[in-house]
């Protein structure tokens, strides 16, 4: 096996030294071994090792200053921490300090493998996998790229990372580019809403469940963690989750183990949890409304992700990304934005971010004539400091006069799921349909029944699987 293959061990406990070296070496993975800060620096500068694993205490220091050595001289080197059992606020501030991940004592060998798997991975694809996300996350402002160069730090970690930010931001694609861009790129990415679980399902959802543990439960259920083993849960609006479940998933994150409903014992879980929300997660503490130990846990690193009124010079190249992106979609000419439009754009301060963004310009690509978006065909609010629920409304939907009756049944029951952009979609087809109806399909006419262009009603047509 390669050098650069070489575990080093550091503890001064003979019986975990011995421990480690017998599973690494199961494992296929050479080891060598030092009982103190200063026999990891010696050995450090005689061999080439792949990974790093160190107890916390050590006769002359302690894990944190051979991590803080690494990082120091061999930033490309995983090192992972070993704490007693229950010494989370140690482990977490190894994590900050810049260690790859931790295992607890007494060591579960399971979790043990796992993770000097992950951490070879880290260390074998520093030189080949491509960090770089520029291409997925456009901009290049500033802001932009010290989120970039923070992501690419972060994939080779296995801390949990926080993603905070305002709504329509991208929280979930930097989500997505820290796990496509880590050792765990080959496993499962399993974003979930937090806020769209029925409290009543979520332990069964995020845990699974035993045939016959409730009723009505048939069969085995997998839950998301299940799911995600190997790979990264993204816990997407983590501040909605109840109180009752913040206990449970600090838990599961701390021991890294799960226990189904109805199940006699626990599972070794091996996930990376990622975490996002547009609110303000330490009020919520401060509050009494999210837990302080959970908070912690999950909020060892975090990334903001900067809105769009903060790098609006990356307005033009992300409009055009979108252009390009909406109009493959509907399989349309890409129109061109003129300078009042870009000029607008770039004014406009974006309430809603770059979903607003997008917005504003699927909208804009059904009212534009002759292929070129002016800024009257973006129709921005006059206000554009303040955002009112008139300007929510005018980011989603486009008033049109129709000369055709519609009859709206929207009845909403207690306890169902509601949806206004599918009830929206639903009046939209129906009032195109029964234009076409009427016209005997002459799209021209049908178009000018409904007030519109033929390009807007073409448009239409093809976003509702009506062409």
């Amino acid at each position: 096996m390669p050098d650069n293959k070489l575990t080093l061990i550091i503890d001064d406990e003979a019986d975990i030294r011995e421990l480690l070296e017998m599973t690494l070496g199961r494992m296929d993975v050479p080891t060598h071994c030092g009982t103190s800060v200063q026999d990891a620096k010696n050995l450090l500068t005689q061999h080439e090792f792949g990974m790093c694993l160190t107890d916390m205490k050590l006769p002359d220091g302690d894990g944190l200053d051979i991590v803080k050595h690494i990082q120091k001289y061999y930033p490309d080197l995983p090192v992972a921490v070993i704490t007693a059992h229950g010494n989370m606020e140690l482990a977490i501030e190894a994590l900050k300090t810049g260690a790859f991940d931790f295992v607890s004592k007494p060591v579960d060998l399971n979790v043990l493998r796992n993770l000097v798997s992950s951490g070879l991975k880290v260390s074998s694809q520093t030189q080949k996998l491509d960090r770089r996300s520029r291409d997925q996350l456009l901009g290049d402002s500033p802001a932009m790229q010290k989120t970039r160069a923070t992501i690419a730090k972060l994939a080779r970690s296995q801390a949990p990372v926080y993603i905070s930010g305002e709504s329509g931001t991208g929280k979930e694609l930097v989500a997505r580019l820290i796990h496509d861009k880590g050792p765990r790129a080959n496993g499962a990415f399993v974003p979930v809403n937090c806020g769209a679980i029925p409290g009543e399902l979520m332990e069964s959802e995020f845990f699974g469940h035993k045939k016959g543990s409730f009723t009505g439960a048939n069969t085995d259920k997998q839950g998301l963690f299940q799911a995600a083993d190997g790979g990264t849960l993204f816990l997407d609006e983590v501040a909605d989750l109840p109180l009752h479940m913040q206990v449970k998933l600090l838990r599961a994150i701390q021991e890294k183990s799960i226990r189904p409903i109805g199940a006699a014992k626990e599972s070794p879980i091996d996930v990376r949890i990622l975490s996002a929300t547009h609110k303000q997660l330490a009020a919520l503490v401060d509050e009494g409304k999210f837990r302080q130990d959970l908070f912690y846990r999950i909020n060892v690193i975090e990334v903001h992700v900067p809105p769009l009124r903060h790098r609006q010079n990356d307005v033009t190249v992300l409009s055009e990304h979108i252009l390009e992106k909406l109009t493959k979609e509907s399989g349309l000419q890409k129109p061109q934005l003129d300078a009042t439009a870009i000029e607008a754009l770039k004014q406009y301060s974006f309430p809603g971010n770059v979903r607003e963004l997008e917005n504003i310009l699927e909208r804009a690509i059904t009212l534009c004539e002759n292929n070129l978006i002016k800024a009257e065909d973006l129709n921005l609010p006059v206000a554009s400091g303040e955002k009112t629920p008139e300007d929510d409304a005018r980011g989603e939907i486009v008033s049109v006069d129709v000369d055709v009756d519609v009859d709206i049944d929207m009845e909403i029951e207690p306890g169902k799921n509601f949806s206004l952009e599918k009830q929206l979609e639903n009046i939209e087809r129906t009032a195109i349909l029964k234009a076409l109806e009427k016209t005997k399909y002459n799209k021209t006419a049908a178009a000018k029944q409904l007030g519109m262009s033929f390009r807007s009603l073409r448009y239409r047509l093809k976003k509702l699987g009506l062409d």
